[in-house]
């Protein structure tokens, strides 16, 4: 009886991380940046190892990390492999991109209002690619509000960008 309890709440817990992963992450790549598919070439995941084992003081302290690099080194990855940890404990993630949510916003009748609320009531929420999307007055009106709500209410964020640090403060200076 009670190995039979245990099974039930097992399948239950994994219908549980399936939807969360089915609802968090957006793309369909996402899925396989685990840390068990690692190939040994970036030697900072093991600071992703240390978010996801410290989990709870990072969400309690508010800590989030800004990924930047070239192209291929591995940030969306990165990133991913927490994602997916997370959400493999119950944890609630959204992992999207930018130019995503941008699609959202502009849909005819959108709340832009609910949309920003969405995104801001994860435990975590991950941009990935950030600064792909047009630089329009708009973009960064969005950007502005989604960082500035989640900073407001003390929850992490997680973004990964090509940009460089210039770049990026050339952006917000606009």
């Amino acid at each position: 009886m009670e190995a039979k309890k245990e099974e039930e709440e097992r399948r239950e817990f994994e219908k549980r991380v399936w939807s969360l992963k089915t609802i968090g992450l957006t793309e369909n790549r996402f899925y396989e940046w685990r840390f068990e598919n690692d190939n040994g070439k970036n030697p900072k995941l093991n600071l992703a190892r240390k978010y996801v084992k410290n989990w709870k003081e990072m969400q309690e302290k508010n800590i989030g990390y800004v990924i930047m690099g070239p192209v291929g080194t591995g940030k969306s990855f990165f990133a991913g492999c927490i994602a997916n940890a997370l959400m493999e404990q119950g944890v609630s993630v959204m992992m999207t991109n930018f130019s995503r949510i941008l699609n959202e916003l502009t849909k005819p009748y959108a709340d832009k209002n609910q949309i920003i609320s969405n995104l801001v009531s994860y435990p975590l929420l991950i941009i990935d690619d950030l600064g792909i999307e047009r630089n329009s007055e708009f973009a960064l009106e969005m950007i502005y509000n989604v960082i500035d709500r989640r900073y407001c209410i003390k929850k992490p964020l997680i973004v990964t960008t090509n940009l460089s640090y210039q770049s990026s403060m050339k952006m917000i200076r606009l």
